[in-house]
């Protein structure tokens, strides 16, 4: 009797062991999308900022003095 021979059935031990593996643990996607989210927003209220903001204007102390 060779040391492959068994009385079980292969195909139900293979069965029988993928039952016992714990299931594989998936991270949940919503707080990357949630991040993301706030990020982009965050971003393109940045941007109208800028656009929409007057220019800065600088005069030196010197060039507004009367002479």
């Amino acid at each position: 009797m060779a040391l492959r021979d068994s009385a079980l059935d292969p195909s139900e031990v293979a069965r029988a062991r993928a039952l016992l593996e714990p299931p594989a643990r998936r991270d949940p996607m919503w707080p990357a999308l949630v991040a993301a989210t706030a990020l982009a927003l965050a971003s393109v209220a940045f941007a109208a900022i800028m656009v929409l903001a007057p220019p800065v204007t600088t005069q030196h102390t010197a060039q507004g003095a009367p002479e």
